[in-house]
């Protein structure tokens, strides 16, 4: 009797694993005609001026050699039930080179973001959330770093720096931790998904939405996206 029980069980827990073993990788392209960025001009403070040799690209569409995209923001709209603990560890954002990296994060209800000035100079990281509240921390050249919590799930704000006006960066703030962000190689993974059919969507701040229907069975499901420019209405 012992042992068929210690059998059944070790059955269930085998069964249990590959029912939350699924995951969803994907690589984001950009489909359409390139457009002229203009450079950022940070002439306005010499010292951010003098990080950069040269022309420095604005990050707004960031595209590898094969138009991989980089900072989508990837999550599972219709997560699976139940509660998630947000982890300890902090999501970081640095100010380098007075530019934020990464420009696009994503953390949990609770989770710690640290900004962190690298830089060594003066600037703020005032945040537009509606959900949570509003914030602008002052960040001298002696304040290396500030962390900030949001307590309410918001979709997708801006970050800015009043002090240099091109600085730009976006946070996501979730209850769940099926989220990614794409790297330069344009690829996201979403792991630790039971089994089932999941609504997936990827975000970019200036070329809007996209959603898929992906259905996790066994393993890796796979969903691929391919951005364009809005047509005008």
């Amino acid at each position: 009797m012992r042992r068929a029980f210690v059998l059944v069980f070790l059955c269930t827990l085998v069964l249990a694993s590959a029912a939350v073993a699924g995951s969803i990788t994907g690589k984001i392209v950009y489909d359409d005609k390139v457009p002229t960025l203009r450079p950022l001009d940070m002439n306005a403070d010499p010292s951010c001026a003098k990080k950069h040799d040269g022309r420095v690209t604005n990050p707004m569409l960031t595209l590898g050699p094969n138009m991989e995209m980089a900072n989508i923001f990837v999550q599972v709209k219709n997560p699976p039930a139940g509660n998630h603990t947000a982890p300890k560890e902090a999501v970081e954002i640095d100010q380098n080179g007075c530019l934020y990296h990464p420009r696009v994060i994503g953390a949990m209800v609770g989770q710690p973001v640290n900004f962190k000035n690298s830089d060594g100079i003066l600037h703020n990281v005032h945040g537009l959330p509606k959900e949570n509240r509003e914030f602008n921390i002052g960040m001298p050249p002696t304040l290396k770093e500030k962390e900030q919590v949001f307590n309410k799930p918001e979709p997708v704000f801006p970050v800015k720096c009043d002090v240099h006006p091109w600085m730009q960066a976006y946070v996501a703030v979730m209850t769940h931790p099926y989220f990614d962000v794409t790297g330069e190689d344009g690829t996201f993974s979403i792991e630790g998904l039971a089994a089932g059919t999941y609504e997936v969507e990827a975000w970019h701040e200036r070329l809007g939405t996209q959603t898929m229907s992906v259905t996790v069975t066994d393993g890796a499901a796979t969903a691929d996206f391919a951005f364009k420019v809005p047509k005008k209405k």
